[in-house]
């Protein structure tokens, strides 16, 4: 008992994840750096602007068309997501057949691969040198 009181009246505290001071340090400067200058940038430069000016430029003809663009393919994809996933994961659940638990793998591959890495990987697919721009 002696040893307990021993211990908890130490005034050092000790951490369950070493380091972890240093590791937020450096999230948060890359977050600021990465998301928070531009977004901050983007607000100052809305705000020099008049209403009549902001109006004016959120509903520009090129504007429009890049809002009509990402809505409908957003909504293109996702409804071509919600079809297969759904026969995707009716097939998985429903039926053996020799090569599931690779197709399994690959489904929740996206969950354990950071999206940068995705990208970074998609974006080198799809450019001149890669497998799909090359065919294109």
């Amino acid at each position: 008992m002696a040893s307990l009181t021993k211990y908890m009246n130490k005034s050092k505290k000790y951490r369950v994840i070493p380091g972890f001071g240093l590791t937020l340090g450096i999230t948060i400067s890359m977050l600021s750096v990465i998301v928070l200058i531009p977004l901050c940038s983007l607000i100052i430069y809305t705000a020099k602007l008049s209403p009549k000016e902001f109006v004016r430029v959120i509903t520009g003809k090129r504007v429009l068309y890049a809002y009509w663009v990402s809505f409908s393919t957003a909504f293109i994809a996702s409804f071509i997501n919600a079809v297969m996933g759904l026969m995707m994961a009716w097939v998985l659940v429903r039926y053996e057949f020799p090569g599931k638990k690779i197709m399994d793998g690959m489904i929740e591959l996206p969950f354990a691969l950071p999206t940068a890495v995705a990208g970074i990987a998609l974006t080198h697919l799809t450019t001149t040198d890669g497998w799909i721009g090359g065919i294109l």
